[in-house]
């Protein structure tokens, strides 16, 4: 029995994993949480499908989030900030459709997905949007990191 508890304790100890080599360290994860209600005029176009919006409120992310409705009631919000250098004059995208476009260098990101478009091919390490929480109840949106 005993031997079986320090197997069991040695896979616990080496099972736990504290890499952060995901981590992007352009962006700080910052802590926060705010309601969308859908019925607002402002936030309306995210009762369908395929609609994305910027919400650029203070507190909300970085540089703000971008937020679209990927259907069935699920919703997608990504940093507003270029993931691929630190926040600067430039690094807030754009809204293009269902993409975002950092001014920077023209990188493109996909909303439905946070991923990268047209990644350059230069052996360089790139990362895609960061993903922030969204739940949705009744007809309000609360997005949070």
């Amino acid at each position: 029995m005993r031997r079986i508890l320090i197997l069991f304790s040695l896979l616990l100890l080496f099972s736990c994993d504290n890499d952060r080599g995901n981590r992007n360290p352009f962006l700080q994860e910052i802590g926060f949480r705010f309601d969308l209600n859908l019925n607002l005029p402002l936030y309306s176009p995210l009762k369908n499908t395929g609609n994305a919006i910027y919400v650029g409120n203070d507190g909300v992310g970085t540089r703000g989030v971008f937020i679209i409705n990927s259907g069935f009631n699920q919703f997608r919000v990504f940093e507003a900030s270029c993931p691929n250098h630190a926040p600067n004059s430039c690094s807030t995208m754009s809204l293009n459709g269902q993409n975002v476009t950092c001014a920077c260098e023209d990188y493109e990101y996909s909303l439905f997905t946070g991923q990268f478009l047209n990644r350059p091919d230069t052996g360089s390490r790139f990362y895609d949007m960061l993903e922030y929480r969204a739940a949705f109840s009744g007809e309000v949106l609360t997005i949070s990191n």
